[in-house]
C-alpha cells in the first residue's frame, strides 16, 4: 500500500519484518524479494535516487539502452506495490535500537511536516550517497547537463567518453590522483578544471604535463550547451573551453546519519558488511552505495536479493517449519 500523511497512522502499532531505508534500485530489489518470502516490508524513500538522474541506462542486463533510470525505478516501485509492500515518501531522521525491535523516526512533507515512529525486527539501510556538483551560483544550469554528458560515474559510463574532450571537474587533489589515469584508459583529451577551490601541487602539476592534460584554475562561471548536451564552459574570466564531455569528482556524502546512534563497523564512510550485506549489527544489513563495493544499479539490485534472502533464512530459521495440521489430525 502507498501510505501518506492521510493514512499512515493505521500502521504505527504494526511491528514490521523489515523497514528499508531507501527506494533505489536496492532498496525495491530487498523490498520485492521479502513481499516474496511472505514477510512485511515498509519501504521509507527520501525521493530522487541517485539513479533517478540517470538519463539512460547502458549498462542494465536486459534494459533496453535508452531506459532512463527514473523509468526502472517507477517499474520497481509498481512491482513492490502490487506483492502488498508498503511504501511512504518520507525522510528519516533517526533510528533507535530497542533489542527486539528498531524504532524509526520519519519526517513527512517538506511543507507542514509531521513526524512519526515506525518499528521493525530488521533493518536495511538502502539510502545511498549524495554526489556533490560544481558549486556554481545558478546551479539549474548544471542540472541541465548532468546525467546527460555531464557524468559522476566513470565506471558507469567511461565508455560514453571514449575518444572525447572531457572536462574532468575535481573537488580536491587526491580526486585528481584516483581517477584522472583511470580516465585516460577512456580518453587521453583531458582538461582538469579546479574551480579554484584547491590548490595543486608541483608534483601533480608535473604529473599532468607529463600527459598532456591541461589544468585550468579559473573558477567557471557556467555551462554551455543545449537540449542538455555540454558543449563546454565559460569561466569567469571570460574564456571558453570547448569540450564534448565531462567527469565530475568533487566528492560525496553518505547518507546514513540517521545511524549515528548505532555502533556499526566502517570503512571510510562505507557500511563494512559480509557478503550478504550483514553489518556488525546482526539485525543490520546495508545495500548499494553504502556498502564497501562497486557503485553500480545492477550491483545494488543484486546486493537486495541477498539482504532479503539472508533475512527471511534468519526468520524462516527462528520460527521453524511449519505442520500440515489437518494431515497430523487424520494420522491420529
Amino acid at each position: 500500500m502507498k501510505l501518506s500523511k492521510k493514512n499512515l497512522d493505521r500502521n504505527l502499532d504494526r511491528v514490521y519484518d523489515v523497514i528499508i531505508v531507501g527506494g533505489g534500485a536496492g532498496g525495491l530489489s530487498a523490498g520485492i524479494y521479502l513481499q516474496r518470502f511472505r514477510l512485511s516490508s515498509l519501504i521509507l524513500d527520501k525521493g530522487k535516487a541517485r539513479s533517478f538522474w540517470m538519463q539512460e541506462l547502458h549498462n542494465y542486463l536486459g534494459l533496453p539502452p535508452d531506459t532512463p533510470g527514473r523509468v526502472l525505478l517507477e517499474r520497481g516501485k509498481e512491482h513492490y506495490l502490487s506483492l502488498n509492500g508498503d511504501f511512504l515518501n518520507a525522510y528519516v531522521e533517526e533510528v533507535v535500537d530497542e533489542g527486539d525491535t528498531f524504532a524509526v523516526r520519519v519526517k513527512v512533507g517538506r511543507n507542514n511536516s509531521i513526524y512519526r515512529v515506525f518499528r521493525s525486527k530488521y533493518l536495511i539501510a538502502a539510502s545511498g550517497i549524495i554526489d556533490y556538483l560544481p558549486p556554481l551560483e545558478d546551479m539549474q544550469n548544471v542540472y541541465q547537463y548532468a546525467g546527460y554528458n555531464l557524468h559522476v560515474c566513470m565506471v558507469c559510463d567511461g565508455y560514453e567518453m571514449t575518444d572525447k574532450q572531457c572536462g574532468f571537474f575535481a573537488g580536491s587533489e587526491a580526486s585528481i590522483e584516483e581517477m584522472i589515469f583511470n580516465l585516460s584508459w577512456f580518453t587521453p583529451y583531458i582538461t582538469v578544471f579546479t574551480h579554484g577551490l584547491f590548490e595543486v601541487s608541483a608534483g601533480l602539476r608535473s604529473q599532468l604535463q607529463e600527459h598532456g592534460y591541461r589544468l585550468i584554475e579559473t573558477p567557471i562561471k557556467k555551462f554551455l550547451g543545449q537540449k542538455h548536451q555540454m558543449t563546454g564552459v565559460e569561466l569567469t574570466d571570460g574564456s571558453v573551453v570547448e569540450l564534448e564531455t565531462g567527469l565530475i569528482s568533487m566528492g560525496s556524502r553518505y547518507h546514513n546519519t540517521y545511524l549515528q546512534r548505532i555502533d556499526l563497523e566502517l570503512k571510510g564512510g562505507n557500511l563494512v558488511t559480509d557478503k550478504m550485506g550483514r553489518t556488525s549489527h546482526p539485525r543490520i544489513f546495508a545495500i548499494g552505495d553504502l556498502k564497501v563495493g562497486l557503485n553500480q544499479v545492477v550491483v545494488a539490485a543484486g546486493d537486495g536479493a541477498l539482504a532479503a534472502t539472508q533475512i527471511w533464512r534468519d526468520i524462516r530459521r527462528d520460527k521453524g517449519p511449519r505442520r500440515w495440521e489437518e494431515n497430523l489430525k487424520v494420522s491420529v
